[in-house]
């Protein structure tokens, strides 16, 4: 297995290509997924990201009337799908580590289970808070920041365990972070947003995966103010392609991002989603020949289990 950074020292200044995926619901064929993204390997990505996620409460009736509140994890198999995309295609995967709905114990089990697939690539993230809570609470055990989950996977590197007195075999984790060029929402302000970033990086984090944007300007700035900070990890731009109108909406709402307003015109004209498919995959391409020309490390994109407007924003590009 090649780590992130050693691929992107690999490339020499080239601009890589790679994808985000979803795990599919529970009980959905794993093979639907794959078969999605096999045509994006004409592009050669070096890596995968798999997201991870947290389970989610569900209220399901009984027979006496009563809702009984389950615990139920919707999309579980990172790890498994991790171990398929490196059987199936031959590149490295990366997947998610998260603090959410997870005890330190149960992440060193992940972990471990990682490591011996012979995975040395994870992007640590503090997760998503349960859709009924609204706010990030940890789950009795677990961790409430991606910086102190940073720290228990490089003591694992270091072969120090939660509870084993004896040395352990060191673990080899490349560690990747989450990054926000439009400040996470929970932030004050860009200041305190661009010092929680530079814990996790002192903390340990090899590189940033920024959250998407659609505002090269946005990205430019942002990674401008991280290396006036002294963070000098690689900085890989996240992207999406807009797909439909509803998401000039949705988007912002859920990403807490802003849209370019010449992209909200031009979709607005738009009669179908065809239509404003059409106009983000040509935003798409304008967007990462700009980012490719200011020397991004790789163009890194959101696919949400979908790969046909991000084949052809790679087409037009590499």
């Amino acid at each position: 297995m090649t780590k992130v950074t050693e691929h992107i020292q690999r490339a020499e200044g080239r601009a890589l290509f790679s994808i985000e995926i979803i795990p599919p619901l529970k009980g959905q064929n794993i093979n639907q997924l794959l078969d999605s993204i096999e045509p994006l390997m004409e592009f050669k990505p070096p890596f995968v990201d798999v997201t991870y996620h947290r389970e989610e409460v569900i209220d399901k009736p009984q027979p006496n009337g009563m809702v009984k509140r389950i615990p139920v994890r919707k999309r579980p198999g990172t790890v498994g799908i991790c171990a398929r995309l490196i059987e199936r295609f031959k590149i490295d995967a990366v997947p998610h580590v998260i603090c959410g709905g997870f005890t330190q114990e149960e992440t060193e089990d992940m972990l471990f289970d990682l490591h011996y697939l012979g995975i040395d690539n994870v992007l640590v993230l503090r997760g998503d808070p349960e859709k009924s809570a609204g706010v990030f609470r940890a789950k009795t055990g677990g961790h409430a920041y991606a910086s102190d989950l940073i720290a228990q996977v490089k003591d694992m590197n270091c072969g120090v365990l939660l509870h084993e007195e004896t040395e352990a075999t060191p673990t080899n984790f490349c560690i990747g972070v989450a990054g926000y060029p439009e400040k996470h929402f929970e932030a004050a302000n860009h200041d305190t947003d661009l010092a929680f970033l530079k814990k996790k990086v002192e903390a340990g984090a090899e590189y940033i995966v920024t959250q998407m944007f659609f505002d090269n300007q946005k990205y430019f700035s942002f990674v401008e103010r991280c290396r006036a900070a002294g963070i000098t990890v690689p900085i890989i731009p996240g992207l999406k392609p807009l797909a439909t109108k509803k998401q000039l909406t949705v988007l912002p709402r859920i990403f807490h991002l802003d849209m370019p307003q010449e992209l909200v015109q031009e979709a607005e004209k738009c009669a179908t989603n065809d239509e404003v498919r059409q106009v983000g995959i040509q935003w798409g391409i304008r967007q990462c020949k700009e980012l490719i020309e200011y020397g991004v490390p790789v163009l890194h994109f959101y696919t949400m289990g979908k790969s046909d407007n991000v084949m052809q924003i790679a087409r037009g590009v590499f």
